[in-house]
Parts: structure tokens; C-alpha cells; sequence
């Protein structure tokens, strides 16, 4: 089988090229490389060296995998008829997808493949940032990086940054995790006489900075938990600090079961803020329920039970676990679908069990929510009506029941006649797919709501409540009604 050799170009200049990566590439036979734009090649040109690039692949596709792709497959085939070296900028295993592509092929026995030395970028821009990397530092793709990847109290390299619309790609990416302000750096040619290092604003990245192959954009770490806002870490930092004994008092002395009333309070805010499809107001609240959850989190880590850690594998694994239809090879035509197989893997997750069935459907926080809970189980095992109409039926008897009570019965049979109207309303709301705890969040929101206009205009007019009638008060309840249809 004949060879496939890659050697490293080196990341600078002819100066730069390492004396054994010349000898090899001026005894090469048949020599191709990923791109002319690197300043060696117009050296070892200018000396008769003759080889063949690949930038006409790049013209030939939109994006950069499939012509990288289109690089490993041409090589390996050129492989297959002789001895073929392939050079690239920098180092080989630095930061070249190509290779990786190669090495793929020759693990599946496609070619015989040898990778040959040269310099990489990082020493040279190691020293040009006078950076030490012991320090922590990522090297990421620009062409496919994401805010996800960002560790923002790490020295930042990002590299395959070649031209405006690249660089542009990254300001936008790095914008969803620092300031627009923040400062970084572009490098070009680190470590040859063209080197060059400006230093932009992040805004300005795509702007008044000249990019090229020999670019490599730097984000150095933050320095503050301001510049870190958008960081997961910032926050859970943010947490263990208000726990710790330094803390805040009131945060400290918090236990799973004293924050339980806040995690319903700001759970019911943030339904409110949907209702009201106020997008700011969904940020504020869905940030207090967060709260809530990485309190629990510090709690458990503090007491030495659980970490937050624990909760992200536990419900991942769920996630994983119970969609096969996505992370595995089952199919499903619908939402409805889903749905069953979720209780299908469910039932499979708990086993046989001699539990009641409505053992784990009680809400001690919400008697509605457990009506709704207990009748949706029932329903799963066929105690249920077949249709709406006998939950109508079935109302309308309770309710008559009820009226029934309030004539001739006691306080304690008109509560239990009453409690069976409320239940029966539960199980209409539910054969209506509606929840009962969110329709009454819902009519408590806008009694409020409509209740503060009647005070208002009772404040304005100087006057107690005790001067007006109740037509004069429910005319003001009107007015509320009209304004909110305008």
C-alpha cells in the first residue's frame, strides 16, 4: 500500500520552517497542499518546488465541511496510486480537520498514513500574548464554535478565522456571552517578521481588523463577575457565595422546606408572564425559578446529599432515556404518540409496584392540582367517562346536590355537596385539556387586576369604599373590563 504523508507548514515564515519538514518537501514526489496562502509556499516556489493546492475546492462549496471532505477523499485516492505527501499550515494535529478526516480513513484501513512534524501557531502566539497556558486556555474552531463551548475564565484562542464573513460569524457568537465593549485581540503571523497584534473592541472585530489565513482571534478571561453574567458558573458562584459563611443570613438559614412556598410564588409569576406574553417579564421570572432550583441545588451540596451536578445527570439521563423516537431508533407519528410511549417507559421505569395508584398524584400545595392528578390516573386505568357529556351529567347532578344543601342540609354537608362541584369542574376542565390550578391563577390574576382599577378610582375620588354602592363599584369593574378589550 502506498503512503500518505502530512508535514506541518509551520505557523510563519520561511525563517520559521523547520529544516527536516524542507528536506522532506523539496524530496516529495508528488506534493499537494490545503491552500497556497501561507508564506512559505511562495518561498519553496520561487526555489522550483511544484506542487498542487486545494483552493479550488473552496470556490466549489458554501461551507467548510464539505469541502474538507472533498480534500481527504481526493487525497486518499491519489494515495492509491502512489506515495503522496499533503502539507498543511501550522501542525498537522493542530487544529486540521482535514486530517482528522484522514486519520478516519486510515483507521478504516482506506490508506497508509504518516504524520511528519512542523511548528504549530500556539508557541509563537504564546509568546506574542506573553500568555502561559498552564493558566487554562481553549483553542476552538471559528468556523463551528458555539457560546456553549465559551469557558469565559479561560485564555481563549480562536482560530480558522480567515476572512470578514468568519470573523463576523465569531463577533456574533462571542456577543451572545460578553459585552460588546470587551476587548480582544486580533493575531496574524505570530512569531514571523509579519507579526501583528491589534487589539478592538468585540464590536469592532469585523470591522477595522484585516483577517486572513494567518489569523487568530484571542479573548482573554474575565476578570469580574460583572463581564460573566451570561456564565452558568458566574451564577452557581453567585448561589455558594450567599450560602457560605460570609454570606447572607437570610439565604443561609434556608432549608428545603422553607423554600418551598417560594418555588409555587415564583412558579405562578412566571405563568403570569405568559399570559401576559410580556417576553421581559418571562426573563425576570424564569430567573427567579431558577433561583429557586440552584438554592435547592447549594442546599443539597452543602448538606452533603446531592450536587447540581446530580440534577443535570438525573434529569439528562431522562431526557435521553425517555425519547427514543429521537436519541434512538424509535419512531413515532405524533405528539400523541409520544405521549404514550412516555408512560409506556414510565410504567417499564417503576415496575410492578403494589403502591396505590394515586399514592404519587397527592399535592399538599394545591388542592385542585391533586383533584386534576388523581382523576388524569383513573382515567389511565379506564375509570373515566367516555365522553364530556357524562362529565356534564355528572355536574349537573352535583350541582342540584348542592343546591339541595344549601336549603335543608348542614355546614358540614353543604361543604362536602360543594367540594363534589369543585370536582366535577376539575373533570370537565380536564375532558377540555385545560388545568384547573392555571384557570384559577389565571381569574385570581385578573380579579386583581380589575379589582386595583376599582380602588384606583375609588383613591382618585377621595373618598372611603363605605360612600359607594355596589352598582357605582361594579360600574368601575366594567370599565376595567372594557379597557383591557381595547
Amino acid at each position: 500500500m502506498n503512503t500518505l504523508t502530512v508535514i506541518g507548514l509551520g505557523a510563519g515564515d520561511f525563517n520559521q520552517l523547520q529544516m527536516g519538514v524542507y528536506k522532506k518537501l523539496k524530496a516529495a514526489r508528488k506534493l499537494y497542499v490545503r491552500t497556497v496562502d501561507h508564506p512559505v509556499l511562495g518561498e519553496l516556489s520561487a526555489e522550483g518546488l511544484q506542487f498542487e493546492s486545494f483552493d479550488t475546492v473552496y470556490e466549489k462549496h458554501g461551507s467548510f465541511q464539505p469541502v474538507y471532505e472533498e480534500i481527504a477523499e481526493t487525497l486518499v485516492a491519489a494515495a492509491a496510486i502512489e506515495d503522496v505527501m499533503y502539507a498543511v499550515p501550522g501542525h498537522p494535529l493542530v487544529a486540521e480537520q482535514t486530517v482528522q478526516l484522514l486519520i478516519a480513513a486510515a483507521d478504516a484501513g482506506k490508506v497508509k498514513l504518516v504524520i511528519e512534524g512542523g511548528q504549530s501557531f500556539l508557541d509563537p502566539i504564546f509568546g506574542a500574548l506573553k500568555i502561559d497556558p498552564i493558566e487554562g486556555f481553549q483553542l476552538l474552531d471559528g468556523t463551528s464554535f458555539s457560546m456553549h463551548d465559551i469557558n469565559m475564565r479561560q485564555h481563549i484562542l480562536i482560530a480558522q478565522v480567515y476572512d470578514t464573513f468568519s470573523a463576523s460569524e465569531v463577533k456574533l457568537t462571542l456577543m451572545e456571552k460578553y459585552d460588546d465593549e470587551y476587548p480582544v485581540t486580533v493575531v496574524t503571523a505570530a512569531g514571523s517578521a509579519q507579526e501583528k497584534l491589534v487589539t478592538v473592541p468585540l464590536y469592532e472585530l469585523d470591522q477595522s481588523v484585516e483577517v486572513n489565513n494567518l489569523t487568530t482571534v484571542y479573548v482573554p478571561p474575565v476578570k469580574s463577575q460583572e463581564e460573566a453574567l451570561r456564565d452558568w458558573a458566574t451564577f452557581r458562584q453567585i448561589i455558594a457565595v450567599l450560602r457560605g459563611p460570609n454570606g447572607c443570613p437570610w439565604d443561609q438559614k434556608q432549608t428545603h422546606e422553607s423554600l418551598k412556598k417560594y418555588l409555587l410564588e415564583e412558579a405562578h409569576e412566571y405563568l403570569a408572564a405568559v399570559d401576559a406574553e410580556d417576553d421581559f417579564a418571562m426573563i425576570e421570572e424564569l430567573g427567579d425559578v431558577l433561583l429557586q432550583v440552584f438554592l435547592h441545588a447549594q442546599i443539597g451540596e452543602d448538606q452533603g446529599y446531592f450536587t447540581l451536578e446530580d440534577v443535570l445527570a438525573s434529569i439528562s439521563e431522562k431526557m435521553i432515556r425517555r425519547h427514543p423516537h429521537v436519541f434512538g431508533d424509535l419512531s413515532v407519528e405524533d405528539a400523541e404518540g409520544v405521549v404514550a410511549n412516555w408512560e409506556v417507559i414510565k410504567a417499564e421505569e417503576k415496575g410492578i409496584s403494589d403502591k396505590p395508584l394515586l399514592e404519587e398524584e397527592y399535592r399538599a400545595s394545591s388542592a385542585l392540582q391533586t383533584a386534576y392528578n388523581y382523576q388524569k390516573r383513573a382515567a389511565k386505568v379506564g375509570f373515566d367517562w367516555p365522553d364530556v357529556d357524562g362529565a356534564w351529567d355528572k355536574f349537573a347532578e352535583e350541582w342540584q346536590e348542592f343546591r339541595n344543601e344549601v336549603t335543608k342540609g348542614t355546614s358540614a354537608s353543604r361543604l362536602d355537596e360543594f367540594g363534589d362541584v369543585l370536582f366535577t369542574l376539575v373533570n370537565l376542565a380536564r375532558f377540555y385539556k385545560l388545568n384547573p390550578e392555571e384557570a384559577m391563577l389565571h381569574a385570581n390574576e385578573k380579579f386583581a387586576r380589575r379589582f386595583g382599577y376599582v380602588e384606583a378610582k375609588v383613591k382618585e375620588s377621595g373618598k372611603p369604599f363605605s360612600d359607594y354602592t355596589l352598582e357605582q363599584l361594579d360600574a368601575f369593574w366594567n370599565e376595567a373590563k372594557q379597557l383591557e378589550k381595547e
